[in-house]
């Protein structure tokens, strides 16, 4: 079995005035919701269940479940006072029911077949973050490798290195021992600051994971209304 954590219950309050009213997932790329192009993405890939983490305006999201028969929708209470670690932490059971892709909601997937990738079955066959290579220094989030091709870092800053794209998939094992770490770290120290993926990090000594390169163009991440409109413009000139 494979499932999927689709995280939508940020703010999104660098594309206001767009997400006064409505959830930025919700806000459209040429006249389909971000989000429906991830779940487009795993409906493609025949996944099983998909969870939607909900928080900030999260009654817009209950008409996917009449849309899609496999769409469940998971209340946040804490968003507004916990980092994303809460929304993981929310959804934490369906890290045990088997294999889970973990995708952010606010992404704009142009390839359906992007999470078909027969490579990423047969060959990679590892735990993984998809990854686009960058090269020069980048201040976003990036992955650092061991000579074994294995992640040993994950965080922000880096140089010639692949960067994050919003999608991790985690097979059965390693989904059961992410959430045992989640559990763990949740309610401790820093956590209302933490990122999930900072959990991860401090757990690489238990997880396997290697980064899936993709294209920059196949996976796009939509942070403001200019980048909206120039991804607008990109994709509808196709």
């Amino acid at each position: 079995m494979i499932n999927a954590i689709i995280m939508a219950s940020g703010l999104g309050t660098r594309m206001r005035p767009l997400t006064e009213n409505k959830p930025k997932p919700l806000i459209e790329v040429n006249g389909i919701p971000m989000i429906e192009t991830v779940i487009n993405a795993l409906q493609y890939r025949n996944v099983d269940e998909i969870y939607i983490v909900v928080g900030y305006l999260g009654e817009q999201f209950k008409y996917l479940t009449e849309k899609y028969e496999n769409i469940h929708i998971v209340e946040n209470t804490v968003y507004e006072s916990v980092n994303n670690i809460s929304s993981i932490y929310a959804a934490r059971e369906v890290l045990e029911k088997g294999a889970c892709f973990i995708c952010e909601a606010d992404l704009y997937i142009n390839d359906n077949k992007i999470l078909d990738d027969k490579s990423f079955d047969i060959t990679n066959n590892n735990s993984c973050y998809f990854g686009k290579m960058v090269k020069g220094f980048s201040d976003d989030w990036v992955f650092e490798l061991d000579k074994n091709g294995y992640i040993s870092r994950v965080g922000k800053n880096g140089t010639d290195c692949f960067n994050m794209t919003g999608i991790a998939f985690f097979k059965l094992e390693d989904a059961a021992v992410l959430k045992s770490a989640i559990e763990e770290q949740y309610g401790k120290d820093d956590y209302k600051e933490l990122f999930w993926d900072d959990v991860v990090n401090r757990n690489l000594d238990k997880l396997k994971l290697k980064v899936h390169e993709i294209d920059a163009g196949q996976i796009v991440e939509i942070d403001t209304v200019k980048e909206l409109e120039e991804i607008n413009l990109k994709f509808k000139s196709k």
